[in-house]
């Protein structure tokens, strides 16, 4: 039986927080309406969506690397990683990946990269709106503890709000060292 997973990520721009990637292999039998790229949907219908691929996918997973791997190894090697990631903890194993992007992890199985795939193809839409519904509830999650940055709105993301905080606080432990402002604001304190 041919399976086939849509591979996307989310958090590979922000200076804070890990980068997620998602692996999703949908039913044809049980459609899921309005799947699209996750950055052209709502927060609100993201959230709605995600519940609908968990229950009717036939298998998925959410996978991360941290942001200590993201400074360790670059964000491109980071994000490879956790595509990997959810790929090998999907419950049911795929036959073959497609991937959103124009590179793909090394994984164990076919894979194909599609430049716009989050918006063209249903499984790698799927992937991207559980790998951002994951992202960003992490990120609520820390701004409970570090609520000064504004992780809650912005999620990471190098906004004014952002950068102000990040000149005010200095970086915290989510943020990434690697990234050029996170890592002006080192230098700059040392």
């Amino acid at each position: 039986m041919r399976l086939v997973c849509g591979v996307d990520e989310a958090g590979r721009g922000p200076l804070a927080g890990p980068v997620y990637a998602a692996a999703v292999i949908l039913d044809p039998d049980r459609p899921i309406a309005g799947l699209d790229d996750s950055k052209r949907l709502s927060e609100r219908k993201r959230e709605a969506l995600a519940p609908l691929i968990r229950e009717f996918a036939i298998s998925w997973s959410i996978a991360s690397a941290s942001v200590e791997e993201i400074d360790a190894i670059n964000i491109l090697q980071a994000t490879m990683l956790a595509m990997r990631r959810a790929v090998e903890a999907l419950p049911m194993a795929a036959t073959e990946a497609l991937i959103d992007g124009n590179r793909c992890p090394p994984l164990g199985i076919p894979a194909r990269a599609i430049i716009g795939g989050d918006a063209s193809e249903p499984a790698i839409s799927a992937a991207s709106i559980l790998a951002k519904t994951a992202r960003d509830a992490e990120m609520r999650r820390i701004h409970e503890a570090y609520p000064h940055y504004g992780l809650d709105r912005h999620k990471g993301y190098d906004t004014a709000f952002h950068r102000a905080a990040l000149e005010r606080h200095g970086p915290a432990p989510f943020h990434r060292r690697s990234f050029a402002p996170v890592r002006a604001l080192l230098e700059a304190s040392r």
